[in-house]
């Protein structure tokens, strides 16, 4: 007897309720440069963060996660699974802040063709690094996102709010963004608890200026950059505890990270931020900050999150970064990553579960600052390689101002750092490890014939608008010109 069409209707009906409730919802927190120590559970003395804490005891902690140094490329980096200076801009450019072009496919897009809720709720940074006179057609909704609410950009002065693309507030009130872009999070999951989901909250704090709501504000012994740490912990907890009222928590994992390391210029001296005054946050045991590629400027803060599935209480040392979010979460999903070009990104789905014994052994990370590629690591060894104290590759930022003078060097050889034994990374054991150099100077060079450099353009860096003929350099933009000495003293 065959099966009515009714009946075949109601089985179908059930198989693909079964596959939606089999493809995990994810939340991804980024916060805007939160240095490594700036949570308790990574060591910070004075900011209390009782909820990232009992998230950390309940899933993992990543103590290798890798970001990019600065802001834009963070946020290319994680939404591409590809480094930055791998992906196609608009106007073929290298820009500081990558202007996405449309081409490139985020991990929103790969997540929405699956049959995702897909939302943004904060900075979004990859349209044009401005709140005026950006391209709308490279805004989250153009870029795989069916909502935003949010900026376009840093809050360097204030912060015009969109909902969509609607500007629906300009010079917003930046004390009440953090509790605001939760409660639009919120509400969106609640709409789509029913379906799969993908919430991207890339708060705009603790980047400055900072503020924080009188609920928080002066109330850290950190001042008020500690106020605003405390009062995005208390949000990140709302999430959590939303998930768990919504009995969503066992098919969600949730990964709260940064998008770079702290930003030391906003400190007294450049130093660590330690005191109630500064502005800035702290790397603790790593060196440096922001702008960098010396640990404390791509190391970050992460913890995993999904009872269940993540194994409570545990840390993982193997590297990682947010560039393999993209291939996770789509392999968990279900969703195929784009064959059409090269992603960066792998699949640390083992990591997720606690599989340390999966990682690859062989994974390395890339250090590159603009187009200029800086450093490698591979297990416990770091390479920092041979450059000029002022490289050119790293304009604007070839006099780096952002960091302690301490940090503003070259290196005429190759300078090996054993990870495992020197987090602070002082002293050069090139000499007693010869081999470890060979084999490190032989990645990067690897790297640069496929990525390029700042001498050179990789065979896989991607120009979807290129001319007849491929640059042979990084197209990076002109530096401005200054006004010289006398112009600057007639106040012309």
């Amino acid at each position: 007897m065959k099966p009515s069409l009714q009946t075949i209707a109601i089985c179908l009906g059930l198989l693909q309720g079964l596959a939606a409730a089999a493809q995990p919802n994810f939340v991804v927190i980024f916060t805007d440069d939160q240095g490594y120590q700036d949570v308790g559970c990574f060591g910070s003395p004075n900011i209390r963060t009782p909820r990232l804490d009992a998230m950390a005891k309940q899933g993992m902690k990543f103590t290798s996660f890798y970001a990019q140094p600065i802001c834009g490329p963070s946020r290319a980096a994680l939404m591409t699974g590809c480094y930055p200076m791998r992906v196609a801009e608009r106007g073929q450019t290298k820009q500081v802040h990558p202007i996405l072009h449309e081409d490139e496919i985020t991990v929103a897009e790969v997540l929405r063709a699956e049959g995702y809720a897909t939302a943004c709720f904060g900075k979004w940074d990859l349209a044009k690094h401005a709140q005026t006179g950006f391209f709308m057609d490279l805004f989250p909704t153009r870029q795989g996102f069916d909502y935003f609410y949010g900026t376009p950009t840093s809050n360097d002065r204030l912060v015009n709010l969109y909902r969509n693309e609607k500007l629906i507030e300009p010079a917003s009130n930046m004390a009440t963004l953090t509790q605001r872009y939760t409660d639009e999070a919120i509400a969106f999951i609640r709409t789509n608890q029913d379906q799969p989901f993908f919430v991207y909250i890339p708060y705009t704090m603790p980047h400055t200026r900072l503020d924080a709501s009188a609920k928080f504000k002066g109330k850290s012994k950190r001042g008020l950059y500690g106020d605003v740490i405390e009062e995005i912990d208390s949000n990140v907890g709302r999430i959590l505890d939303a998930l768990e009222e919504l009995k969503l928590a066992e098919n969600t994992y949730v990964l709260f990270t940064s998008d770079n390391g702290p930003w030391l210029i906003k400190n007294k001296d450049h130093s660590d931020g330690h005191l109630p005054g500064d502005h800035g946050g702290s790397a603790g045991p790593l060196r440096s900050g922001k702008v960098s590629t010396f640990e404390g400027g791509v190391r970050v803060p992460s913890i995993l999150w999904a009872p269940g599935r993540v194994p409570a209480g545990t840390i993982c040392d193997s590297i990682a970064t947010t560039m393999d979010v993209l291939p996770t979460f789509a392999a968990l999903a279900g969703a195929e990553v784009p064959t059409d070009r090269v992603i960066d990104g792998e699949d640390i789905r083992h990591l997720f579960h606690g599989e340390f014994d999966k990682a690859n052994p062989d994974k390395a990370y890339f250090y590159y600052l603009r187009v200029h590629l800086q450093a490698v690591r591979q297990g416990k060894w770091k390479l920092h390689l041979p450059r000029e104290k002022e490289p050119v590759g790293a304009a604007p930022f070839s006099r780096n101002n952002h960091i302690a003078p301490a940090d503003r060097v070259g290196f005429e050889r190759p300078f090996l750092v054993d990870l495992k034994n020197d987090l602070g990374e002082t002293t050069n054991v090139a000499a007693e490890n010869p081999q470890v150099v060979d084999r490190l100077l032989g990645l990067a060079e690897s790297m640069r014939e496929d990525l390029g450099d700042y001498d050179r353009v990789g065979k896989n860096m991607r120009f979807f608008d290129a001319p007849d003929a491929r640059p042979t350099k990084p197209p990076v933009p002109a530096p401005r010109k200054r006004p010289s000495r006398n112009r600057l003293q007639s106040g012309k």
